[in-house]
């Protein structure tokens, strides 16, 4: 059989609201996810042996291969499907790692929809979303990889219709950990970060046919609350917006997930491609993307 490849995109959260710290240790939040046309490359080469090769320009900053997400999320899918036929991965590698844009995330998920189509099972199948969940946080949303409002621990999505977002993302090539940020939150076991009634109070979203700018007014008024324990950790993160918010056309900026990377909207590609290369030739060591989120 021919090898099999799929895309893991880049996820950015366009707003993460942290409700609170649950019993079991684990933190329920809202977001609004969005997608963008960055991402990393997975094949999978049908054989009898599981292994995983690295290759592309970030290849050296994923560490351990038998801590790769991929492998993990394979082995967990083996588990549950008896006979699993899978072989040996090779990731391209381009998505800053620890970096806030599920780049790990979205390769296990690849890796899934990869497993499902040479196992002839539906990406519906519950298996597969188990697995996703069991895998990491952010593997549901980016196993589906749509636009979409992700509340509880990333196992209820709920689909967006998004308008093309002219964007630019940055990352500072610093690694930030999730589990730090979270731990910077501070949020002791049981506690909520927001009152009870707005736990309750959903946000309206635009509905579909909104354009940017219609989207842009509603986020405004949410934000990311790992933003400011992230900007602790890594204070460049504070840099890295301000240089977005610097440039001609940026209609919103802020960080994604847990950070560094961090985003700006735009009126239109044009503005985005000229703040992008404006911040390319003043922080020539950042890893810079112009493109769309959606």
């Amino acid at each position: 059989m021919p090898a099999l490849i799929d895309e893991g995109r880049a996820k950015v959260n366009l707003t993460l609201r942290v409700v609170g710290r649950r019993t079991d240790g684990f933190h329920d939040l809202e977001s609004v996810v969005a997608f963008a046309d960055c991402a990393d490359r997975l094949t999978l080469t049908p054989g009898s042996d599981l292994t995983l090769q690295m290759s592309g320009p970030l290849a050296q900053a994923c560490g351990e291969t038998s801590d790769n997400l991929v492998l993990k999320a394979t082995r967990l899918l083996a588990e549950r499907v008896p006979g699993l036929k899978s072989g040996s991965f090779t990731l391209d590698k381009v998505l800053p790692v620890a970096a806030g844009i599920g780049g790990g995330s979205a390769d296990a998920a690849a890796a899934l929809r990869l497993l499902a189509k040479l196992n002839g099972l539906s990406l519906d199948d519950e298996r597969l979303r188990e697995v996703a969940l069991a895998t990491g946080a952010d593997v549901p949303v980016c196993l589906a990889s749509r636009a979409c409002d992700m509340t509880g621990v990333g196992d209820t999505l709920t689909p967006l219709s998004l308008p093309i977002m002219p964007c630019v993302m940055i990352n500072p090539c610093v690694p930030v950990p999730t589990k730090d940020v979270f731990k910077a939150l501070g949020l002791r076991s049981g506690e909520l970060l927001v009152g009870v009634t707005d736990v309750f109070r959903g946000i309206d979203w635009p509905e579909a046919g909104a354009s940017v700018e219609d989207w842009v007014e509603v986020l405004a008024a949410s934000a990311n609350d790992l933003e400011a324990p992230a900007m602790r950790i890594q204070p460049v993160i504070g840099d890295v917006i301000a240089a977005l918010n610097a440039t001609n056309g940026a209609w919103l900026a802020r960080m994604s997930g847990s950070g560094a990377t961090c985003f700006a909207i735009y009126e239109n590609t044009a503005d985005a491609g000229r703040a992008a290369e404006k911040i390319r030739r003043e922080h020539p060591g950042w890893w810079v993307h112009a493109g769309t989120l959606s």
